[in-house]
Order: C-alpha cells, then sequence, then structure tokens
C-alpha cells in the first residue's frame, strides 16, 4: 500500500499532504464530478441499482424522444462545462485525470445519441429484454419499501419494452436495424422468459426467499401483487415484444453486415474504434496488426503441435482437437467443478504476482439458459457497489462446443488475475470520486483480461501442449478479431469469409466461431479492445523490465497498472512512466 501511496504522489503531482485548501477550480471540478455522477444516477435507475444507489430503486430508465433529447442537451452542457475548468492553470495532474475520463464518459454517450444507437438496442446475443432481466438478481428485499420499490419497477417493464421498441421501428423506417444474418435463432432468448405460471419467472424468484419479519397477511398480499403483475405486466410484455420482433422487426432488418453502410456508418465505426480502442489508429493500421499478429501466433501454435508429437498438418491437429471427446466435459457439474478448481487454483498464485489483493469474492455459475444458446463461451459479472460477490458465468449449454483446452485461459481472463481481480479494486480504490469505482474502459480491461491469459504461462498453468495450444488458440481468437472485425465494417468482408478466417487460424469449436462473428458484427469495434489493450500492457511491461534490471518487481509493476482503475492507454502509458521513474530512485 505504500508503494501505492507514493506512485500516487509522484503520478498526481498534486497528491500533497500539506492541508492546503484547494483552488476553486480545484473545488468546482470537485463539486461538477459529483453532480454529473448524480445526474446519472438520477437518469438511469439501472446505472443506480448496479452500482449500489437506492436513487430510482422504483423507476426503470425513460427511453422516451423527449427524455433522450434533453439528456444529449444536459450531457452536451456538462461537457462545455469541462472544457472550460480544462483551461485552468489550478487544476492539478489528478484532477486532470478526473476530468478526462469523465467527458470520456460524457462524450461517449453524446456520440451514441448523436448516431441513434438507441434504434439498434439489441446484440446478436443480448438485448434489453435480457438485461432487465437483471433485475432480481441486482435487487435486496431487506425491507417493506425495498419490495415496494421492486413491484413498481415491474409495472414500469411494459413502458419501458414499448419505449425500445419504438425506437426499433424507428430503426425499421430509417435502415438502422441489427443485420438480419446475426438473428436467426434469437427469439429463442425472447420466449425462454416467457412462462405460464408466475411463480415460475425469473422476476418472482426473489418473492420466494422473501423473509421481513411482518405479519403472514402482510407477506401473502405482497407475493400475490408480485405474481399479478409478473401475469399482467411483465408476461405480456415478454409476449409482445416476441411478436414484434418475430413478424415486424426481424423480417425488415437490413441485408448489408457493415456498420460502415448505414447513413454516416464510416464516421460511426471510426468513432467506436476510437472509443473502445482509446487510440486514434484507423480500421487498416489495425487489420495489418492483426495479421502480423496471426503470423507469429500460427509459428507458435506449430511448435506446440510438435511438441504433442502430433505428425499432421495445423489444420488437422485444430480439427483432432475441435472433435475427439477427450476434450469435452460430459456433464454441466463437470465443467463447472473443473472451471471452480482452476480458479482456486488461480487464487493460490495470486500473492505471487501481487502485493494488493480485493476483499471481495467471486462465484462460478453457469451463464443462464435463457440466454446460453446464444451466448458467449464465458464472462465475469461484476460485483455492484454494495456488497455483493461478482461471478465469473461458463456457458454448459452445448457441452460438445466447450473444449476443455481452453478453459484455464477463460478462468484466467474472466475470474483472476483478470475480470474480478480488475474490477474488485476499482470498487476499493479511495480518495477518488466515485464515478471512478464504476468505469470501465474496454481496452484497459479486454487488455488487462488477455494479459492475464498469457500471465498464467509464469503463474504454473498450461502445463502440456493441449492447454498450451488453448492459450495460443484463444490469442489468435483474440488476433482474429482486429483482421474480422475491420474486414466485416471497413473492407466489405462477408459473413462466411469471416468464419472461414477464425476456423483455419483457432482452435474454437465452429459453433463459438459463429457465435462470435454475429457478435463482431452486431457490436462494432468493440472487440478490437483486448488485442489492442493487452500488446499495450506487454510493451510496458517490457520497457520496465528493460530500465530497472533487478529493481524491477513483478507484484509491485502490477500493482501500479491497477492502482487507478480504468483509464485510457496513454493514462497507463504515464502510470507505469511512473512508477518507472519511482523505483528507479529507490
Amino acid at each position: 500500500m505504500r508503494f501505492l501511496i507514493i506512485l500516487c504522489a509522484l503520478w498526481f503531482a498534486g497528491c500533497s499532504d500539506t492541508g492546503d485548501a484547494p483552488a476553486p477550480e480545484q473545488q468546482e471540478l470537485q463539486q461538477l464530478l459529483a453532480q454529473v455522477w448524480q445526474y446519472r444516477l438520477e437518469q438511469d435507475p439501472l446505472l443506480a441499482s448496479y452500482s449500489g444507489s437506492a436513487l430510482g430503486a422504483d423507476r426503470l430508465p425513460d427511453l422516451s424522444p423527449q427524455a433522450l433529447a434533453a439528456h444529449r442537451t444536459k450531457l452536451t452542457d456538462y461537457y462545455e462545462q469541462f472544457n472550460l475548468l480544462a483551461e485552468s492553470a489550478e487544476l492539478q495532474s489528478e484532477d486532470r485525470i478526473n476530468l478526462r475520463l469523465m467527458q470520456y464518459a460524457i462524450k461517449n454517450e453524446i456520440d451514441e445519441l448523436r448516431f441513434n444507437a438507441q434504434m439498434m438496442p439489441l446484440t446478436s446475443e443480448y438485448g434489453f429484454h435480457a438485461g432487465i432481466a437483471h433485475l432480481p438478481s441486482m435487487t435486496t428485499m431487506d425491507s417493506v419499501q425495498e419490495v415496494e420499490d421492486y413491484l413498481a419497477r415491474l409495472a414500469e417493464i411494459p413502458r419501458y419494452f414499448q419505449q425500445n421498441i419504438d425506437w426499433m421501428r424507428k430503426g425499421i423506417a430509417t435502415g438502422r436495424t441489427v443485420p438480419k444474418a446475426v438473428l436467426t435463432g434469437y427469439e429463442t432468448t425472447i420466449s425462454a422468459f416467457i412462462v405460464d405460471d408466475p411463480v415460475e419467472s425469473d422476476f418472482y424468484q426473489p418473492l420466494k426467499t422473501l423473509d421481513l419479519d411482518l405479519p403472514v397477511e402482510q407477506l401473502t398480499a405482497l407475493k400475490l401483487r408480485a405474481r399479478q403483475l409478473v401475469k399482467t405486466a411483465v408476461m405480456p410484455a415478454y409476449r409482445d415484444y416476441l411478436t414484434f420482433f418475430m413478424q415486424e422487426y426481424q423480417p425488415a432488418t437490413r441485408d448489408t453486415l457493415a456498420v460502415s453502410a448505414l447513413e454516416n456508418g464510416d464516421q460511426y465505426y471510426a468513432n467506436r474504434i476510437g472509443y473502445y480502442t482509446t487510440t486514434n489508429m484507423g480500421a487498416g493500421e489495425i487489420h495489418q496488426l492483426g495479421l502480423q499478429e496471426m503470423a507469429r501466433i500460427r509459428s507458435e501454435m506449430g511448435e506446440v503441435m510438435r511438441d504433442a508429437n502430433f505428425s499432421g498438418s495445423l489444420a488437422e491437429f485444430i480439427e483432432f482437437l475441435r472433435t475427439d471427446p477427450q476434450f469435452y466435459a460430459k456433464t454441466p457439474e463437470q465443467l463447472l467443478h473443473y472451471a471452480a478448481w482452476l480458479a482456486k487454483k488461480a487464487d493460490a498464485a495470486l500473492p505471487a504476482f501481487f502485493n494488493t489483493l480485493p476483499r471481495r469474492t467471486y462465484g462460478v455459475e453457469p451463464v443462464p439458459a435463457n440466454i446460453a444458446p446464444k451466448y458467449t463461451t464465458g464472462r465475469y459479472v461484476g460485483p455492484s457497489g454494495d456488497d455483493r460477490p461478482g461471478y465469473y458465468w461458463v456457458n454448459t449449454h452445448a457441452l460438445d462446443k466447450r473444449p476443455l483446452y481452453v478453459l484455464e485461459a477463460l478462468t484466467l481472463h474472466e475470474a483472476v488475475p483478470g475480470h474480478h481481480l480488475q474490477n474488485a479494486l476499482a470498487l476499493e480504490m479511495e480518495q477518488v470520486p466515485e464515478f471512478r469505482r464504476h468505469l470501465y474502459l474496454s481496452a484497459f480491461g479486454e487488455g488487462w483480461g488477455l494479459y492475464s491469459e498469457w500471465l498464467g504461462q509464469e503463474m504454473g498453468f498450461y502445463q502440456d501442449p493441449y492447454t498450451r495450444f488453448g492459450r495460443l488458440s484463444y490469442e489468435a481468437w483474440r488476433a482474429c478479431r482486429l483482421v474480422v472485425d475491420t474486414g466485416i465494417h471497413a473492407m466489405g468482408w462477408s459473413r462466411d469469409q469471416a468464419i472461414e478466417y477464425m476456423e483455419v487460424n483457432t482452435a474454437l469449436s465452429k459453433h463459438n466461431i459463429r457465435t462470435e462473428v454475429d457478435r463482431y458484427i452486431s457490436w462494432p469495434a468493440q472487440a478490437l479492445s483486448y488485442k489492442i489493450g493487452e500488446l499495450t500492457i506487454k510493451r510496458l511491461r517490457k520497457e520496465a523490465e528493460l530500465t530497472l534490471g533487478e529493481r524491477f518487481d513483478i507484484r509491485t509493476f502490477h500493482d501500479a497498472l491497477l492502482a487507478n482503475g480504468a483509464v485510457t492507454l496513454q493514462q497507463l502509458e504515464q502510470q507505469v512512466a511512473a512508477y518507472i521513474s519511482l523505483q528507479g530512485a529507490q
């Protein structure tokens, strides 16, 4: 901890303990940061709940055209206020970091509204209907008021769904839809939430275990109201959305794939690249970087294949890995137990690589069955702002498509030292504005996750050729993203072309590859963040090792990377420069 305090003092030149009162501009910035965060929590009650705030606990977001127009105006005004403050010479380094990060978040929201992203509130694997289904797990029911708030939210679901549908209809009218090619079978992610008996609904589950010190009659009445709301509000909303999707939306979706095919699509793609990578890189530059990375990784794959004493070609080795039953779990429980064992193995290795560890724990759970068929292999669901844990989700759908040889890399990425460690530490940061604890920047976050997979080599993982190949396959997967995402959205690639490229260059199952390609099509540029971030972190580590020599300490280096939560890659470079300067002076 002493190291982190010193690092803060060095990187943030204004972190003095002289007791001097902040300058007027610093006070104004602190007040504005708090004001904007308070506004965001009030404007987005779901964000508030996720952040552990009770603000708007009885509401869902208002997505009406009037509300979103007012929101954009408000954000633009805040952005301009920050611009004025940025000109002040009184601001210290840490002030400017806070200012720029808040501006980064605000600008993204403004840009999404400017490009009418609200007209496409779904991707190939997710959507607002699945997001709202997190309400039960986001809600605590330790008082009558919390139960009443939850019931009020259930009553709001029809309005919330209808506003999303209204925007999707405007998307149809203006040609801004999700591509038709990625929506095959998507209706099952909606119908999975529909039940005839409200007691079986996900939305009723918290009421089953309701344990309040109330008269039996009052408890019974609360549960009855919940069942009625699920039956008369929630289920009709899902049924109406399913009808709209199948009869109106899906038939009208566009036949093109690239986001660049939309009006102002080239600008939007460039904007998304900038947001997700936090760099000024262009699509062509990223595409070439992906090709270079793939050439390097394929060479390493060949070496591992020879270590496995496999006599065929690389393509034949990949087919062997995809099809041999020895590499696949027989039951969901077997897959989950193996993932949990790997997670505990990683937990045990952490003290050798990190001085600072989070207090929050995490669990291992299957991806919910109602979204699993179209969902990715695994994902981390972060802890909320209160005391609830995070979860490492493992997809147990289609077990013959979930190879065990990649599970080490997946676990290191999603659990520890990847996303759980990173996010839990951010939530425990002190002396930073509240918004910083909940900020997520994909280049830093996913770059760290991919670096964590690579770090597993030093942590005692990948002890056989198959798991080593699994790690390389996962790295190739992320390198492929640089090629495929830019190929689709900037270079006219077809879906089949993207699938073929990934089949040739990774050992992912064909089911996973199709799921992933559809994700890249419907979520432009997000997939670029992984490799861009990882390469930056590895470069910074190499610079630190070369500069510091024997004074390099892997634990303090990792602490320095994670000390300030999510930052842009440029800010991360400044952070590491401060670390090198500090360590070199000792």
